[in-house]
């Protein structure tokens, strides 16, 4: 397994609040990064795949470096933020217009300088006034010509981006275009469950923060790593807490759980993690809902399982039944999900996790044809004919897979408008053991054939 992008990197850097996060939106065409007038808002390198003038490049967001901030875990943010200029293909110094040149944007000139990589100096904010009467102050940097733009207006950011074209490497560096579709994986549960911990587990690197302090993550933080010849990106989103805790919290951590949700929703695949040592909560059935009604394939990953060995006694396989059937009790909405223990702490498994991602992600996709299809549901509507709602009599006449990624399909029938739950509950389960819709949720619709006109 191994990291890779799209494209040349370009990294904005700059201090706590000078509009990074807002840029890289702009540019990303996206709302990836929050924003908020909050100084150290964003924690984790962000990362999108950006593109102009038919140039494809990655675009990355770092937190804040040597700022005013408040937030305990800056010097993670600056660890990491330094690791990502060292990736850099080109770096965009983004500085505060109306505040000029003070200490920080020197420190960060100084840690620039020491990576020995292509510089674009940006003033930020030039569409207030005292922007324009500091903006000078900022060649003392002595990085050459800088831009002036309005990060939240738009105004110079073309101009910047013709300029970001003309800097970065030559076209050799761009990876040939992947034979098999990426498949995007969110990583989702509630907080504190190892959710970044299993991502730098899988990446082999401290990709992503992590700490005991609820609410580490912010962002929905995407990374691509290369399995079995297939592309995946993972994305770590925040954990997602009871709406009442969410609404007191704040704007930044209300943004985060938006996002994360996004994040479940745009996913062919997700995983849903949960603490072994807590299990199965409201909380988690709640989010397995989510995911089950967003149509995205699910896989349920009980994480810190190397904590359960002292809980097992004297027949592990009684207490890993036990514990299943709780959990699978509790997540009604995913009887359909595939079931995972993993340790993020040791790597246990976590491999096996990938795996199965993959071979729900590819069921999702999966197409069954119409004739094979309704061969089928002629054995076993003759086994087992098929009730409506106000259980009349109901003979299907055929059906058709409709879509996929969830799979739909619609049953053309004599009088129903709809099955009775049950009835269609067998027929989700007949589909998924027939056709191997391993994880992914089943979608199905009735409709009465109309009739012939004399």
């Amino acid at each position: 397994m191994a990291a890779s992008g799209v494209g040349p990197t370009v990294v904005l850097v700059g201090r706590p609040n000078v509009g990074k996060s807002t840029l890289f939106n702009r540019i990303a065409g996206t709302r990836r990064s929050i924003v908020a007038p909050v100084a150290g808002t964003t924690r984790d390198v962000v990362t999108a795949p950006a593109e102009w003038s038919g140039r494809n490049f990655t675009l990355v967001d770092t937190g804040g470096l040597f700022g005013a901030t408040t937030d305990p875990l800056h010097a993670m943010v600056v660890d990491h933020g330094m690791r990502a200029l060292k990736s850099a293909d080109l770096l965009v110094f983004l500085v505060d217009g109306r505040d000029g040149l003070v200490v920080g944007d020197e420190q960060i000139a100084q840690a620039i300088r020491a990576v020995n990589c292509p510089v674009l100096l940006v003033v930020n904010k030039a569409d207030d006034k005292r922007s324009v009467a500091r903006a000078n102050e900022f060649h003392k940097l002595g990085f050459g010509g800088q831009f002036e733009v309005s990060a939240e207006h738009g105004t110079g950011v073309y101009e910047l981006l013709d300029a970001l074209i003309a800097a970065m490497p030559a076209k050799s560096t761009e990876p040939a275009p992947e034979a098999d579709p990426e498949i995007a994986i969110a990583i989702v549960g509630r907080p504190n469950v190892g959710k970044s911990s299993l991502v730098n587990r899988l990446l082999r690197e401290e990709r992503v923060m992590v700490s005991d302090l609820p609410g580490t993550t912010r962002d929905s933080v995407d990374v691509v790593l290369q399995y079995q010849k297939r592309r995946l990106r993972l994305v770590d989103t925040a954990g997602m807490r009871r709406p009442g805790k969410v609404a007191t919290a704040g704007q930044v951590e209300s943004i985060s759980v938006v996002l994360a949700k996004r994040a479940m929703a745009q996913a062919d695949v997700a995983v849903l993690v949960i603490d072994a040592a807590e299990g199965p909560t409201d909380r988690d059935a709640a989010i397995a809902g989510e995911a089950e009604e967003a149509g995205c394939g699910v896989v349920i990953v009980v994480n810190k399982w190397d904590l359960m060995a002292e809980r097992m006694g004297d027949d592990p396989q009684q207490f890993v039944k036990d514990y299943d059937d709780k959990l699978r009790f509790q997540l009604k909405f995913l009887e359909f999900a595939p079931v995972i223990h993993v340790s993020a702490l040791t790597g246990d498994r976590t491999a096996k996790m990938l795996e199965m991602a993959v071979r729900v992600a590819d069921a999702r996709r999966k197409r069954v044809g119409t004739s094979e299809l309704n061969r089928f549901v002629e054995s076993i509507t003759a086994a087992n004919p098929p009730t409506s709602k106000h259980r009349r009599q109901v003979r299907i006449m055929y059906a058709s897979q409709i879509a996929s990624a969830p799979p739909r399909f619609v049953f053309f029938t004599n009088v129903a408008t709809e099955f009775h739950f049950s009835y269609e509950r067998f027929l989700v389960n007949q589909l998924r053991e027939k056709f191997g819709f391993l994880g992914t949720p089943i979608r199905i619709s009735v409709r009465r054939r109309a009739r012939k006109e004399l």
